[in-house]
C-alpha cells in the first residue's frame, strides 16, 4: 500500500536545513523523496507546509519491560503522542534480558523498578525477546543487555567480588547477547548488584563492547557532588570521581562510551558541569568515543533506596537496626545534605504501595512533619513500608540553563528516561519531553532546529547502528513524525500533555492522526531491531 505525504517541510536527520518536498511510502519503506511527486497513491496526506522528520528515537528508555506486557499500548501511547517511534531500551544495567532459562534470581531482575508482571512471558535471551516483540509491540525496540541483570542472574544481589567461574558465566551471558543482536551493554553502577562491581570486572565488560564495536551506556556510580557511593565526603566531587572511574576503565581503548542522563543532583553539584564536559572532550581526544544524553526535565525518577550508602544496603535487616549503624547513617546523611544542597525536602514520594496513597506527591520532609518523626526515621519508615522498592521523584537534577548549554553540544543526544507507572505520580517526561526540545529550539534556548532533529533521530540511529532508521531517505524505513512548528513555538509546556505533534507513522502504518490514536494498528506496528 502506497502513502504520499505532500507539501512537507522535511528535516532529513543529517543536520542539514529543511527543504520543501514530498515523501512516498510503499509498505514499510520510504521509496522516494523529491520536491514534488505526482501520480496516484493509495493514501495522500497534504500536510500544508508542516514539518516532517524521521520518527523521533528515544535514546535512553526502559520500555523493553513494557513491550512484553499483555496490553502494551497504554505504556507506549504517551510517547507516540510525542512523536517517538523507536526506543533504545535496557538501560541503567536493568534490561529485561540477560539471564538463562530456570534462573533462580528472576525476582532480582529490574532492580526494584521493573517487574515481570502481566507480561506474555519472561525472555532472558535477546533472541527470544526479539522473537516475542517483533510485529507484536507498539514501537521499534533496540535492546541493550544490562550488567545488573546478568550479574543478578548469577549471584542475585550478593555484595562481594565474583569468583572467576561466576564472572566468566556473567560475561558469557553478555557476550551471547552481543552476538545475537543486543545494541550494546548497559551499566547501572548506582543499582544493585551493579554497585558491587569493581574496576577489573568493569574493564572486562569494556573489552567485550570494544570487541563487538558496540556502545557501553553508563549510569555512573554518582550523579552528585556528594553521594553514598564513596566514604570520603570531602575532596573531589563524587560525580567527578565516578567519571574518573569511566576514564580508568576505558583508557587505551576506542570504546563507544555513552554517559547516561548527564545530570547534577543537588544545587552544589551544578558547578561540576564544566569539568564533566572537559573530561568528555579529553576522552574523545584520547580515542574514546565519549558522548552523553539529556532529557528536558529538571527532576528525575529513581528507587527510594538511591540515597542509601552501599554499606547500609548490603547489611542484613537486623544489622541496619543497630543504634550504632543508624547513628553512622544519620551523621553521614546530615553531612551529605549540607555538602550537596539536597535533602529530604527534595525527595518527593511517587509511590510506596497500595494503602499508602496519602504519601504520594509529598516530600519526605512534609511526611515527617505530619507523622511527628525525624526526616531520617520517616525516610527509613517509607523504605520499609515499600519493602525498599518505593519510587521517588527527585530534584533538582539540572537547570534550564544547563539543559540549554548541553543541547548545543554536538556530542549530546536526547532521550526521556521515562516510563508509564500503573500507580502513583507519573514522570512528566512521559508527556512532552520531546516537544519541549523542539519548543526550546523555536524559542531560542535550544540548538537550531536541524541539529535538534538530528539529536533525536539520525545521531541516535548512528550511535546504536540502527539499520535504515533515523533519516528521511529513500530505502529507509517509513517512520515519520509530522509536527506544527507554530503550535510548538506558542505552546506552554509542562501541562501533562503533548503539543504540536500532528501525525505519526511507524513502519509505514499511520498510528496517530491529530489526537486520534489507532490503537489496533499501534499494537503491532513495532519491530525488533537486532544490531549485528
Amino acid at each position: 500500500m502506497t502513502k504520499l505525504v505532500k507539501n512537507a517541510k522535511i528535516y532529513d536527520g543529517t543536520g542539514a536545513d529543511a527543504f520543501i518536498g514530498d515523501i512516498l511510502m510503499d509498505g514499510d519503506k520510504i521509496v522516494r523523496v523529491a520536491p514534488s511527486i505526482s501520480g496516484d497513491a493509495d493514501e495522500v496526506f497534504d500536510v500544508g507546509g508542516r514539518s516532517v522528520s524521521s520518527g523521533f528515537i528515544d535514546g535512553h528508555s526502559h520500555n523493553d519491560w513494557f513491550a512484553i506486557k499483555n496490553d502494551p499500548v497504554p505504556y507506549f501511547e504517551p510517547f507516540v503522542r510525542q512523536g517517538i517511534t523507536t526506543f533504545i531500551c535496557g538501560n541503567c544495567g536493568l534490561s529485561s534480558v540477560g539471564f538463562e532459562d530456570e534462573c533462580k534470581y528472576i525476582d532480582k531482575m529490574g532492580g526494584g523498578l521493573f517487574f515481570f508482571k502481566d507480561t506474555t512471558g519472561e525472555y532472558g535471551t535477546v533472541g527470544d525477546y526479539f522473537a516475542a516483540i517483533d510485529h507484536n509491540c507498539p514501537a521499534n525496540i533496540a535492546e541493550l543487555v544490562g550488567h545488573c541483570s546478568a550479574r543478578a542472574a548469577i549471584t542475585g544481589f550478593e555484595n562481594r567480588k565474583l569468583t572467576v567461574e561466576e564472572e566468566n558465566e556473567m560475561l558469557a551471558i553478555l557476550e551471547k547477547a552481543l552476538q545475537h543482536g543486543a545494541a550494546g551493554v548497559s551499566l547501572g553502577l548506582m543499582y544493585e548488584p551493579g554497585l558491587y562491581a569493581d574496576t577489573d570486572e568493569l574493564k572486562k565488560i569494556v573489552n567485550l563492547c570494544v570487541k563487538y564495536n558496540k556502545p557501553l551506556t553508563v549510569h555512573a556510580r554518582a550523579c552528585s557532588a556528594v553521594s553514598m557511593a564513596y566514604h570520603q565526603l570531602l575532596g573531589r566531587s563524587h560525580l567527578l570521581r565516578a567519571v574518573d572511574e569511566l576514564v580508568e576503565i576505558s583508557k587505551g581503548t576506542n570504546l563507544k562510551l555513552q554517559y547516561s542522563h548527564a545530570i547534577f543532583v543537588g544545587k552544589r553539584s551544578f558547578k561540576d558541569k564544566d569539568e564533566f564536559v572537559r573530561i568528555m572532550d579529553q576522552l574523545r581526544e584520547s580515542g574514546v568515543d565519549a558522548r552523553f544524553d539529556i532529557y528536558d526535565e529538571c527532576l528525575g525518577v529513581s528507587v527510594i533506596t538511591v540515597v542509601l550508602p552501599t554499606w547500609y544496603q548490603g547489611m542484613r535487616i537486623e544489622e541496619r537496626k543497630k543504634p550504632l549503624n543508624k547513628l553512622k547513617l544519620s551523621l553521614l546523611i546530615k553531612a551529605t545534605s549540607l555538602l550537596l544542597g539536597f535533602g529530604f525536602d527534595d525527595i518527593q514520594i511517587a509511590y510506596i504501595g497500595k494503602g499508602y496513597e496519602k504519601y504520594e506527591g509529598k516530600t519526605v520532609h512534609q511526611i515527617a512533619q505530619e507523622e511527628g518523626k525525624s526526616d531520617l526515621d520517616t525516610y527509613l519508615m517509607l523504605c520499609e513500608l515499600s519493602d525498599f522498592k518505593g519510587r521517588v521523584n527527585m530534584g533538582p537534577y539540572s537547570t534550564p540553563q544547563i539543559i540549554s548549554e548541553f543541547s548545543h553540544n554536538d556530542n549530546c543526544t536526547y532521550m526521556t528516561d521515562a516510563w508509564v507507572e500503573e500507580n502513583g505520580i507519573q514522570n512528566p517526561a512521559i508527556y512532552d519531553c520531546y516537544p519541549k526540545f523542539l519548543h526550546d529550539s523555536l524559542t531560542g534556548t535550544g540548538d537550531t532546529m536541524p541539529k535538534t532533529i538530528r539529536k533525536m533521530t539520525g545521531a541516535i540511529a548512528d550511535r546504536f547502528m540502527l539499520e535504515k532508521r533515523g533519516y528521511v531517505k529513500e530505502g529507509f524505513y517509513a517512520d515519520l513524525t509530522v509536527f506544527d512548528e507554530n503550535v510548538i513555538r506558542n505552546a506552554i509546556p509542562d501541562q501533562s500533555r503533548p503539543f504540536g505533534i500532528d501525525k505519526v507513522f511507524i513502519n509505514g502504518s499511520k498510528v496517530l492522526d491529530g489526537d486520534a490514536i489507532d490503537r489496533q494498528t499501534l499494537k503491532t506496528a513495532g519491530r525488533a531491531l537486532p544490531v549485528k
